[in-house]
């Protein structure tokens, strides 16, 4: 190959990786971090999902804004459809029982195709923590290469989980 030919591949396939990461957010990640209190007997969840990802689960859609999570004109039925999804693919279980889903706020963070939808949950929950089921497979119906990152935290004992299509849930006892 010639020298002068290089540097036009080189500006082709910059071109190409820079136009590919404008369409798609690098990584197929979600963040779920899990904290449980045993004084304040509260257990929450907060769900980091890339909103582009929420819209194609949803609305088959990346780029579509009908329900407009955050927005002042968000869609009467956009939680809903939310929890509908996630409850597919997504629970607790603590000491053995299914922890209900019910969001309590909603917020979002960051631009364009990193606009990230965050979910918080909370459920009241008697100590002792005897054990946590996590199921976190969240957009592996679309994406192969999705993982979805969990960081559990029990009365300052850390824990990370990683789970994708392959390993979906974890089990964790106390």
């Amino acid at each position: 190959m010639s020298v002068l030919r290089l540097p036009l591949i080189v500006l082709l396939l910059g071109m190409h990786v820079s136009a590919f990461s404008t369409i798609f957010h690098p990584l197929r990640l979600s963040l779920c971090e899990i904290e449980y209190v045993s004084n304040q007997e509260l257990l929450t969840i907060n769900l980091k999902l890339f909103l582009t990802d929420v819209n194609e689960a949803i609305l088959f859609d990346p780029n579509n804004n009908e329900l407009a999570f955050c927005q002042p004109n968000e869609s009467v039925k956009a939680n809903q459809m939310l929890l509908d999804y996630l409850n597919q693919f997504f629970y607790i279980r603590a000491n053995g029982m299914l922890v209900d889903l019910d969001v309590k706020f909603k917020k979002l963070t960051g631009e364009g195709e990193n606009t990230a939808l965050w979910v918080h949950f909370e459920y009241h929950l008697t100590p002792p923590l005897t054990s946590l089921e996590i199921k976190n497979a969240v957009f592996t119906d679309l994406f192969f290469d999705q993982n979805n990152i969990v960081y559990v935290h029990v009365d300052k004992k850390s824990k990370s989980l990683m789970l994708n299509k392959k390993t979906p849930s974890h089990q964790l006892d106390y």
